[in-house]
């Protein structure tokens, strides 16, 4: 596999998917529309090449090599990319349509559709500052129809896959290690690959769709918060493809933004979809939503957060959204005290802020002071007492001073809103364990709902097994009312939850993931019942090969998979 291999490369690390790697371890306004041609300002892999291969070849590989030679001995552990491409997180070639073996089964019918882990997966040995969330997009896929199930695997084809992939090698920084390291020279190299023309995030993106999936307006998008999501479908035959990278404007040409959540919400009743973005310059936040038919409705700018934060995820309700404002800021000007663009300012009371969600503007946004809350993932939210009251779930960070070193303490949380009073009337941790990536019916989502199913985290994002959780007992100090753990040296997907066709009870389904064994390189896709006291194991196919660990994960029923 020469795409993955660069002998010229330091620190190169022999990528393959036998053997793990590393110390073992728009209408009127406007609509989603495809990506036309290249306009003349437009940066492509192959301009790059024709205009300054020299630049390339002879300044910028041979000093980017250099100065990512001087940081290795002395990198943390989460910055080093040799310390974390180990184990399950060693990165995986790609993989066409391939049959599978159904080992228990029948697959239930109503798991015709496919199921889809997105996460990080370096097309080449990455230079040093790397963080394990910088890898370009791979999609494992397993399509599943009639009761056979194929699996596939394919890089996200964006701007940085292609711009590398031609050039052979890795170019473009990697972005989140760029914002929490404190490497002065690759920052300036960076900028010097910019004002030299090298590449241009403004026109072309620089992300690595890498995070999410989410079925929005019809389209299917690979999200990463970094940039514009970029469409994808399965083929009949379990393939997946690219389509193009989403922007959205008229047909003038329209307005442009660079970014969006990786985490939008879609309405089930509405069809509506809601999304943000956030930004290191003012306006720092901005609050938009698509209609049913994908047409994206006016860009509500938030001032009152009146600096750049993490803004992760955000929850939707029937009438609001709300958005955290966490300890994790964003400030380039950081850099002129010696501290990296992101980090933790323990000195900033976190907050949350409520917005209507068909606002046209902020005055009637509320923020509301929450010591302590740093939410990375909302699970879900919804109104009782007619909308006097708004309830949020979700994950929370505990030790925010080393979130983005060592992820290793998070709960889930019960957050009760007074409406009226616009202050938090209420807080319940619903679990004592380590929960995050939280799964419901989604025919709930922005309602109230009893049951979530949470992943337990070793460590972020390793999943070592899963709970189920009644909020119906939130006045326990523990709502598990099942839970199972996948084996010694074994780790799993986000889980989604599937209801069982003709189903009238919310938890009358299905919870798939995919379950990686790290002492026998093997992975499975497992199916269980969500009412069973064990999680019992309905169903389960063995892959073709290991699934390396990611992110979040969907499922899309055969109707919708159709229509793409």
């Amino acid at each position: 596999m020469e795409t993955l291999l660069s002998s010229t490369l330091p620190n190169s690390l022999p990528f393959s998917d036998a053997s793990f790697v590393g110390k073992a371890k728009h209408r009127r306004q406007t609509i989603i529309r495809r990506r036309g041609k290249p306009t003349p300002k437009q940066t492509t892999a192959s301009s790059i090449q024709r205009q300054n291969p020299s630049l390339h070849e002879k300044i910028f590989k041979p000093l980017h090599n250099l100065i990512s030679t001087f940081p290795t001995k002395n990198l943390p552990p989460h910055l080093d990319p040799n310390h974390i491409l180990s184990g399950n997180f060693s990165p995986a070639a790609e993989l066409p349509p391939t049959p599978c073996d159904v080992e228990i089964g029948p697959l239930p019918p109503c798991l015709d559709g496919a199921y889809i882990q997105n996460g990080p997966n370096p097309q080449f040995t990455p230079l040093p500052p790397y963080y394990y969330t910088d890898g370009d997009g791979m999609l494992h896929s397993l399509k599943i129809s009639g009761g056979a199930a194929t699996f596939c695997s394919r890089f996200v084809k964006t701007f940085k896959y292609k711009t590398e992939r031609d050039l052979g090698y890795p170019v473009l920084p990697n972005a989140v290690a760029f914002f929490i390291s404190n490497l002065r020279a690759s920052m300036l190299l960076t900028a010097a690959r910019f004002m030299s023309f090298q590449f241009n995030p403004f026109a072309d993106g620089i992300g690595t769709a890498n995070t999410s999936v989410a079925l929005v307006a019809g389209r299917l998008l690979a999200l990463a918060e970094t940039d514009l999501p970029y469409e994808i479908r399965i083929t009949p035959d379990g393939d997946i493809e690219t389509v193009c990278r989403r922007q959205f404007g008229g047909g003038d040409g329209g307005e442009r933004f660079l970014t969006m959540t990786a985490h939008p919400k879609t309405d089930p009743d509405t069809g509506e979809t809601f999304a943000f973005r956030y930004f290191v310059t003012p306006p720092f936040l901005t609050f938009f939503r698509f209609d049913s038919d994908g047409i994206k409705q006016a860009d509500v700018e938030i001032f009152s957060m009146n600096a750049a934060s993490l803004v992760h995820d955000f929850a939707i309700t029937k009438s609001f959204a709300v958005f955290p404002d966490p300890q994790i800021v964003i400030d380039p000007m950081r850099i002129l005290i010696g501290k990296p663009v992101m980090g933790a300012d323990l000195g900033k009371t976190p907050r949350l802020g409520v917005i209507p969600r068909y606002a046209v503007d902020e005055k009637e946004m509320y923020w509301m002071e929450t010591p302590g809350l740093n939410i990375v993932h909302t699970v879900n939210a919804w109104e009782e007492g007619g909308g006097g009251k708004i309830v949020v779930v979700a994950s929370n960070v505990l030790c925010v001073d080393r979130a983005l070193s060592d992820l290793d303490q998070i709960i889930l949380e019960k957050i009760v809103i007074d409406a009226a009073e616009k202050k938090i009337v209420a807080r319940y941790r619903v679990s004592r364990r380590n929960l995050d990536f939280g799964a419901i019916n989604a025919r709930y989502s922005g309602k109230k709902n009893r049951y979530v199913y949470a992943a337990m985290l070793e460590s972020m994002p390793k999943m070592v097994g899963l709970v189920k959780l009644d909020l119906s007992l939130s006045d326990s100090e523990d709502c598990t009312v099942s839970s199972r753990m996948y084996g010694p040296g074994c780790y799993g997907s986000e889980p989604v939850f599937v209801a069982r066709e003709g189903a009238e009870e919310e938890d009358d389904g299905y919870l798939v993931v995919y379950v990686n064994n790290e002492k026998t390189e093997e992975s499975h896709f497992v199916v269980m019942d969500a009412k069973s006291p064990t999680l019992e194991t309905v169903a389960a196919v063995k892959l073709p090969r290991r699934v390396p660990q990611g992110f979040h994960s969907i499922f899309v029923n055969q109707s919708d998979l159709l229509k793409l």
